[in-house]
């Protein structure tokens, strides 16, 4: 075993450092390795707040940026984003060489960074897998990148459960609970006019945090959807305070959040953050009544907060479930009334599925124990239902 080990943590936006902040913290601590930050996607956005110096706030040294984004929403905008994070990632992993790639999630980004450490032949542990969400391509993206590594931290039982089942030896596959909470029920907030003051919005009675990014599977119709929950929002009256995240970079991202941008403008209990960091965001989720949207966070972190969660469509679908999440199909008058109710719903004793706070110490003790990472590529097919051979 090398004295040393390179760990390379790809982060490509906001939602994914989130998670990936604790882990990044734990290896840096760890005396046996080498912690290398590689920065890509949203984080060199202006469009989406150029928050890789959010990373460099948090005492993280970037060790190196790759730029993909084109300033495209469409499919093919996105594909070939993904080209160009393909051969921005084989130069960065060729100069960094490190003994692990460590990804999260489901993003195009990090399918380009995949993709890349793959032909290079370099192991790579994967965060999130196992995961179900019907309503994007994300879903598909995130199985892949399962098939391509060769460790496993999921966030729940069920879904160390569904990796074992696309093949993966479960000795590779750890449940260890969602990162996220490491930080999140640690994190000192603001106090709440300050939290206030920064956002730059007058609170109300009653305040909403909105975060709703486009469903990638169903072309055209994520601004219907999304027209929908605005006009749920409008008919709230000025008496409730809005407080928008701008969504993803993800096809029809940027016609979404030209719509936001314009009922901001029309609506004076209305704002707009491209990125809250991380300190921000608690927040936000401690100071508002509820949050809105078809986010992950209102799934797999809100419910730690005690808040209640309106998720709107089926992009979150096959997720599990706190009972504060209120599940509504996107049409105004049901959001409005979902809105309602959980401006009325008891969350005081809510259990979240998604973990405990305490995933980044046990990813990098699984890290630790790891003999060998070379030999961590070869890997065979683990067959549930091995069949007798056919010979005819």
């Amino acid at each position: 075993m090398p004295d040393v080990r390179r760990i390379c943590v790809v982060t490509g936006s906001r939602a994914d450092y989130g998670h990936l902040a604790p882990v990044m913290t734990a290896i840096r601590a760890e005396a046996g390795m080498i912690l290398q930050v590689v920065a890509t996607g949203m984080h060199l956005s202006p469009d989406y707040g150029l928050t890789h110096r959010e990373i460099e706030d948090d005492g993280f040294a970037i060790d190196a940026r790759v730029e993909m984004l084109l300033s495209s929403d469409t499919g093919v905008g996105v594909a070939k984003s993904v080209g160009l994070g393909i051969i921005g990632f084989a130069d960065v992993l060729d100069r960094l060489r490190p003994d692990l790639l460590l990804v999260l999630g489901d993003r195009f980004e990090i399918l380009a960074a995949a993709q890349a450490g793959l032909l290079a032949r370099i192991p790579m542990a994967h965060l999130y897998g196992g995961d179900t969400t019907e309503g994007a391509y994300d879903e598909a993206i995130r199985h892949a990148l399962t098939k391509m590594a060769h460790l496993h931290f999921t966030a729940t039982v069920a879904s160390r459960r569904r990796v074992i089942q696309l093949g993966e030896e479960p000795w590779r596959v750890h449940a260890v609970g969602s990162p996220s909470l490491d930080t999140l029920l640690r994190v000192e907030r603001l106090p709440p006019e300050m939290f206030w003051r920064e956002v730059k919005l007058s609170p109300r009675a009653r305040n909403l945090l909105v975060t709703h990014h486009p469903v990638t599977l169903r072309p055209g119709e994520s601004a219907a959807e999304f027209a929908q929950l605005l006009n749920a929002l409008h008919g709230l009256g000025d008496e409730v305070g809005l407080l928008f995240t701008l969504p993803n970079a993800d096809n029809e991202g940027r016609l979404l959040a030209g719509m936001v941008e314009e009922f901001v403008r029309e609506h004076s209990n209305a704002v707009a953050v491209a990125s809250l960091g991380h300190r921000r965001y608690c927040s936000a989720i401690a100071a508002v009544d509820a949050v809105v949207g078809n986010s992950s966070s209102g799934l797999a972190e809100v419910p730690s907060f005690g808040k209640p969660t309106v998720n709107i469509g089926d992009r979150q679908k096959g997720r599990p479930r706190a009972t504060s999440v209120i599940d509504v199909p996107p049409q105004a008058d049901a959001i409005a009334v979902a809105i309602r109710q959980a401006f009325t719903l008891d969350t005081s004793g809510v259990v979240n599925p998604f973990g405990d706070g305490h995933a980044a110490e046990r990813i990098v003790g699984v890290l630790r124990e790891v003999p060998d990472f070379p030999a961590l590529i070869r890997k065979p097919f683990h067959d549930l239902f091995p069949m007798a051979v056919d010979n005819a």
